[in-house]
């Protein structure tokens, strides 16, 4: 029997992508409660501030993801909670790990703090922080950021941060605190998830939205932990597939990712895409974060099944 993956749901931050204009406040508190109603594990958010792909003629803008996911853990009560994946080069790590243990407290220990080099120089700049050193910049971020969770005190003298004599405290409601996440497909930062992390993350233009594509990842992610000296079974795995409805713009075809096959979206039924969701599980992947195109709550009601025929199948 396959064990039946957790299921989480992207929330609509960004102009532009996953319905018209940009979702306020208010829409986006219904419908984080509607999937925790409707039966989601998880609910995440994306850290973006101001996104231009190849090709567009003008940005697009999104709401800050700390603030919604902090918000998120004041009016939620069982979903976990997390972000895929916050940007390292955009906060102190030190002041990070004490957001991130503020946060888990007021979720009452909920959060999964996802984590990442970053990338789209664009908002970089637009922003001003620096593009350059990106995976130097990671390794020392994640290192404060781990070990202070971990371990609630650091005394680290780096070449970009320092975080002399830092403690956490108070400590929230976990004592190593909140799980961490990384997002990534290269062999440095992988090797950096199996030294800190407790969960690592593929994106669906990695994957290509098919879990026939998850295995040559898998084996990544084993060869560092092997590498560094752990357990392959103690690191987590998580995906986050594409689901569309069957008239949505087909913006993903227009993604610079370099590669020539196409994403495409899954755009199955609830039986169909929970049988999907069991394929991934077969692949080694515990944890599922469904990207949904157009987040409503129709859509959001419409998968309600999916959690029936998983609960049937787990039984």
């Amino acid at each position: 029997m396959t064990r039946r993956p957790k299921v989480g749901l992207m929330m609509p931050q960004t102009t532009g992508m996953r319905g018209p204009g940009t979702h306020p406040w208010r829409e986006v508190r219904e419908l984080a409660r509607l999937a925790e109603d409707v039966g989601f594990d998880s609910i995440w958010v994306v850290d973006h501030f101001l996104y231009l792909l190849d090709g567009e003629e003008a940005a697009r803008g999104a709401w800050e993801g700390w603030s919604l996911l902090s918000a998120l853990a004041a009016c939620t009560h069982r979903a976990e909670l997390g972000t895929l994946v916050l940007g390292m080069g955009f906060r102190n790590p030190a002041l990070l790990a004490k957001m991130a243990e503020t946060v888990d407290d007021i979720s009452e220990g909920r959060l999964i703090l996802g984590i990442g080099a970053g990338y789209h120089d664009f908002e970089y700049r637009a922003f001003g922080f620096a593009t350059d050193h990106k995976f130097a910049r990671f390794r020392e971020g994640i290192e404060i950021v781990s070990t202070l969770l971990k371990k609630g005190a650091i005394d680290f003298d780096g070449k970009y941060y320092q975080a002399r004599e830092c403690e956490l405290r108070p400590r929230g409601p976990r004592a190593v605190g909140p799980p961490i996440l990384v997002g990534t497909i290269g062999p440095k930062t992988m090797r950096l998830t199996a030294k800190y992390a407790d969960m690592w993350n593929a994106y669906y233009d990695d994957t290509k939205n098919q879990p026939s594509r998850v295995a040559p990842y898998r084996e990544m992610v084993d060869e560092a932990c092997r590498d560094t000296g752990r357990d392959p079974a103690t690191l987590e795995r998580s995906v986050t597939m594409l689901v569309a409805g069957p008239d949505v713009d087909p913006w993903w075809s227009r993604l610079p990712s370099g590669r020539a096959d196409a994403i495409v979206p899954f755009t199955g039924g609830p039986e169909a895409l929970a049988e999907e969701l069991l394929a991934y599980a077969r692949e080694g992947i515990s944890h599922v974060q469904i990207s949904l195109d157009p987040t409503t709550p129709e859509t959001i009601e419409g998968l309600a099944g999916v959690f029936e025929h998983l609960g049937r199948a787990a039984s």
